[in-house]
């Protein structure tokens, strides 16, 4: 018996099948974009949503909030606490709370579109979820409650107002709380621009400089009233995932702190409680190894190591990124690992990289302990856990001590190499592991001086000259950094300058508006008044309002526009390593001066702007000055101040010991709610550069109380 074969198709039928497939796949595709619209259109089911509401029966707290809108927590524990500050911070901000955890977790292309999409690769290749699955069980159990219930806090907001949640976004967890930490804080010593510079230049990433902060703390013996002081000055964009929001926390377990809060934190990032504080400014040691590998030839999924191909480790991002409505589509992109860490092929070459905190887990540990640390001893502890891959640390307390120090995890680099430069990809001798323990890091403490400072400069020039670090005593291979800024000259021409601070002349040099006649901005000047004007008449009289101006940036300065309009894109193009032409830059700040003012000197506060819903103010301050303001340029040539100064502090404890603060905001309470009164309440303040109370114990809240309420009093009533 043979086999009979079948029959080949005709033209027709081949055409019916092909027209059958085609109708068949439109079926198909017809079903998942139903689908799909109707899962991503859905929200939250019932079953969810009381769910989330009746994890408030675990929680005893009560917000109440000052006539600033401030949110003051009281809760029996630290949990009860976490909760109410979680539901608090969503009343005010739910929108960056909810975009921070959507980045962490790399789905933010599935709600924003493919504007989302390169962050949530990133999250894929610095391998955040799988970090906090392999770790999140080994956190302590407090810490676990503490994220936990912050989490419960803003899904129990999400719950009353299920329309502002994103499709998939709910429920956030603690683990998503932690996932926060693990992404955001390898950017701030410059991993992200080195990801970038990777991709556009065909060497190593370029050292920049970074442009904002401020931190001083002044002892007793440098004080006219004999009172610690401390300055908490950081320097942010006024909003997004790392815009400061203020509260109070108080828990019966001991948890009392005043300060600023991130979006997604639970933990008060820089502040005090009633013994100590602190502030934090950026520092950018040199924590990222970058690495130039030989790939295979035959195959491109091998590199070599010690003379032999090794296969990278390979995993798919897929990437949920959103077409239109509610429909999304998945983007497969490959995810390469080497044994150094992460690989990117980019149009330079295929480069690994190893980094600071890579795998690091335990962020959201050392804030807690360092935000309940009740003296110098249990907050060196703290740090001493060395879970933050950098910031400065300006430390003062009730006892008058003070401390600077230069936080980092510095590498454990033992091979004999140029670690400033690219290394190369084929020595395993190469991949350090672990970092230097914390009695190596960079720090100061009780100087004979009085003062400690930092505003992003080197932790060389930290206090006085007789009291500072010695670059000698400190290896290469830690890449500390050894730049100025114009903030920290005039902190030394100011608070250094002055053996006698009163009060009234710390708020005094922490508003200064000036540049030192030693900073880049005044050798730029030099510069422009030095060029041949070649008889333009404009050039002429822009010189002569550069040689007379003094320096300052107050909104009556009618130097200030003209200078910094060239002074911005100047030094940030040196600072890029440019060569930018300089008659040419003051030929277009010239041109834009005449085209929307009618005049090369208009004062400064027409041109230097802070707006927010209805406010718009002109404001002193400019780039790196200790007062700073960072303006992006409008269509009508003004500037709109989108960062620099945001949440201030002042701190002082009195010569007995006595706590009393400080703080401003930059707008508000409720920096994202247009509706509410507390929308942009402070900028008025802000711009005169007043300050408010801290209202920092309940006695002291007393009759300055604007609501009290639980978050179960929000909930529509039955």
């Amino acid at each position: 018996m043979t086999d009979t074969p079948a029959p080949k198709p005709t033209g027709k039928l081949t055409l019916y099948l092909v027209r059958g497939i085609i109708v068949l796949m439109g079926v198909f595709v017809l079903i998942s974009v139903v689908m799909s619209l109707m899962v991503r259109s859905a929200g939250p089911s019932p079953a969810l949503v009381q769910q989330m509401l009746g994890a408030a029966d675990r929680y005893e707290v009560r917000i109440k909030r000052d006539t600033y809108g401030v949110p003051h927590i009281f809760g029996p524990r630290d949990a009860d606490v976490a909760f109410g500050l979680g539901f608090a911070h969503a009343e005010d901000d739910f929108i960056t709370i909810q975009e921070t955890a959507l980045t962490s977790r790399g789905d933010l292309a599935a709600v924003v579109g493919k504007s989302g999409a390169v962050t949530d690769y990133l999250a894929r290749v610095l391998r955040v979820k799988e970090t906090v699955d392999e770790g999140y069980d080994k956190l302590p159990a407090d810490v676990r409650q503490v994220v936990e219930a912050y989490a419960d806090g803003v899904n129990y907001y999400a719950a009353l107002h299920t329309a502002q949640a994103a499709p998939g976004m709910l429920p956030l967890t603690g683990k998503d709380i932690v996932a926060g930490f693990i992404f955001k804080t390898p950017f701030f010593y410059g991993l992200d621009g080195t990801l970038t510079e990777l991709n556009t230049k065909a060497e190593g990433p370029a050292k920049k400089l970074p442009v904002g902060s401020n931190g001083i703390a002044i002892a007793p013996s440098r004080s006219a009233d004999g009172a610690t002081r401390l300055l908490v000055n950081s320097h942010q964009p006024y909003s997004g995932p790392v815009a400061w929001y203020e509260a109070v926390l108080e828990s019966g377990q001991g948890w009392h702190v005043a300060g600023g809060f991130f979006p997604g934190s639970p933990f008060m990032l820089h502040g005090h409680n009633a013994h100590l504080g602190w502030a934090n400014t950026v520092n950018k040691p040199d924590l990222i190894d970058v690495y130039r590998l030989t790939v295979n030839p035959a195959n491109e999924n091998q590199y070599k190591l010690d003379g032999q191909w090794k296969a990278f480790e390979v995993s798919d991002a897929a990437l949920k990124v959103k077409v239109f409505g509610p429909l999304t589509w998945t983007v497969h992109r490959p995810v390469l690992r080497s044994a150094f860490g992460p690989v990117l092929k980019t149009p330079n070459g295929v480069f690994a990289i190893r980094y600071a905190g890579m795998g690091e887990i335990r962020q959201v540990e050392q804030y807690y302990r360092l935000d309940k640390a009740k003296d110098l001893a249990e907050w060196r502890a703290a740090m001493a856990l060395q879970a933050l891959p950098s910031i400065n640390y300006v430390y003062a307390d009730e006892k008058g001590n003070i401390g600077y120090v230069y936080n980092a995890q510095f590498p454990n680099r033992t091979a004999k190499a140029d670690w400033s430069g690219i290394l190369p990809g084929d020595r395993s001798d190469l991949i350090w592991n672990g970092y230097l323990p914390f009695d190596k890091v960079p720090q100061i403490w009780n100087p004979k001086s009085g003062y400690v400072f930092n505003s992003n400069n080197t932790p060389f020039d930290a206090t006085a000259p007789a009291d500072d670090l010695k670059p000698a005593d400190f290896p290469a291979s830690m890449g500390i950094q050894t730049n100025t800024t114009n903030r920290a000259m005039r902190a030394q021409e100011t608070f250094g300058a002055d053996a006698s601070i009163t009060a009234d002349e710390f708020a005094a040099y922490k508003f200064d508006i000036a540049y030192s006649r030693r900073s880049e901005v005044a050798a730029l000047m030099g510069e422009l008044i030095a060029l041949d004007a070649k008889g333009d008449a404009d050039i002429l009289a822009a010189q002569k309002i550069l040689k007379g101006w003094d320096l300052k940036t107050d909104v009556k300065n009618r130097g200030a526009a003209l200078a910094l309009l060239v002074a911005q894109p100047v030094l940030t193009a040196r600072e890029k390593h440019q060569t930018p032409d300089l008659r040419a830059a003051l030929t277009t700040a010239i041109g834009t001066l005449k085209k929307h003012f009618k005049r090369l000197d208009p004062e400064w506060g027409e041109v230097n702007r802070i707006r927010h819903g209805d406010v718009d103010l002109g404001i002193d301050g400019g780039p790196d000055t200790y007062r700073a303001v960072y303006g992006e340029p409008q269509k009508n040539g003004k500037l709109t101040a989108k960062a620099g100064d945001t949440f201030i502090m002042f701190v002082t404890w009195d010569k007995a010991g006595k706590l009393s603060s400080q703080s401003i905001h930059q707008f508000g309470a409720a920096t994202s709610d247009p509706q509410s009164p507390h929308y942009a309440d402070q900028t008025p303040m802000f711009v005169a550069m007043k300050m408010k109370p801290v209202l920092f114990t309940a006695d002291q809240l007393k009759g300055h109380i604007e609501e009290d309420y639980t978050p179960k009093d929000r909930a529509p009533k039955q």
